[in-house]
């Protein structure tokens, strides 16, 4: 796989920057680190925190804006935020009304983001946060307790945003992310596998004509591989033709209907007398007395 890359040292750090050129009147990055902030900077709302490791764009960092999130820590590729970082992104954005930070379910960001919040509390930071596990396919997998916290995770970012932007409480904005967490389910595929830039190669093999089903967002293992066929099974075949051929039909009954009015329709008083003539319910004598 070609990437376009200055130096593997600092990737993570170039994709930050890029990112905040491309919207520098709505992000601005902290000099403590890889945490992206919006530039207007909320008062008495709920702040919202996410981050984890680099290699997932666009989260987080795609998702802070108004209604989203208010800071996205990043963490080296696959390896998350350490607590001192994310503890910067918390205290950078923090409100009277508090933080919540949603975390994804990998043991490394749930520790480091716990103890974040504890240290954000310890200086009087008003603090909480939510485990995102949406990950259906497998559970107790490579870096996980439980199951993984994937793409669901923007979901509680949206909603959850929506709710601080109300003006929710911090107890308030909680719930509504847990209620998320509780309804929101996903499941991972995979067609090629991911190259991690210091690796320079892909993390596993997966052959051309196979996809995984299942897999994490960091190369874990999924459920199984099935066939990746180009051709079209013989089921969906006959489903599309039928489909083609009730569309040819449909085309040729309006095309019909088409001559038909203008052979009898040629004018507003022949089209009158024909709907007339041919109006439904009536006897051919009382069709006739009509004319």
């Amino acid at each position: 796989m070609k990437k376009i890359i200055n130096d593997v040292e600092n990737v993570e750090q170039e994709m930050i920057e890029g990112l905040v050129k491309s919207r520098p009147r709505k992000l601005e990055k902290l000099e403590a680190g890889n945490i992206v902030v919006r530039k207007e900077r909320k008062q008495g709302k709920v702040a919202l925190v996410s981050g984890g490791g680099s290699g997932h764009e666009p989260a987080h960092g795609g998702y802070v804006g108004r209604g989203m999130l208010d800071a996205a820590v990043a963490g080296p590729v696959f390896t998350s935020p350490t607590p001192d970082m994310v503890y910067e992104g918390i205290k950078a954005v923090a409100t009277d009304a508090g933080v919540l930070c949603i975390v994804k379910n990998y043991t490394g960001d749930v520790m480091n983001f716990e103890m974040a919040v504890d240290m954000a509390k310890d200086d009087d930071i008003k603090a909480d946060y939510v485990v995102v596990n949406d990950d259906v396919a497998v559970e107790d997998s490579s870096f996980t307790t439980g199951r993984r916290g994937v793409a669901g995770t923007i979901l509680v970012h949206k909603i959850a945003g929506a709710r601080a932007e109300e003006g929710g409480t911090l107890e308030e904005v909680k719930a509504v992310a847990e209620k998320v967490i509780a309804n929101v389910r996903t499941m991972g595929m995979a067609i090629k596998p991911c190259t991690v830039p210091a690796a320079g190669k892909p993390g596993f093999e997966l052959p051309e004509d196979e996809m995984e089903i299942g897999i994490g967002i960091h190369g874990e293992p999924g459920t199984h591989r099935e066939h990746a066929s180009r051709e079209t099974p013989e089921g969906e075949r006959d489903c599309k033709a039928a489909a083609r051929q009730d569309s040819r039909r449909h085309r040729l009954q309006r095309q019909r209907g088409r001559r038909h009015r203008q052979r009898h329709g040629r004018d507003a008083a022949h089209g009158a007398l024909y709907r007339q003539q041919f109006r439904p319910g009536l006897s051919q004598g009382e069709k006739c007395q009509s004319l």
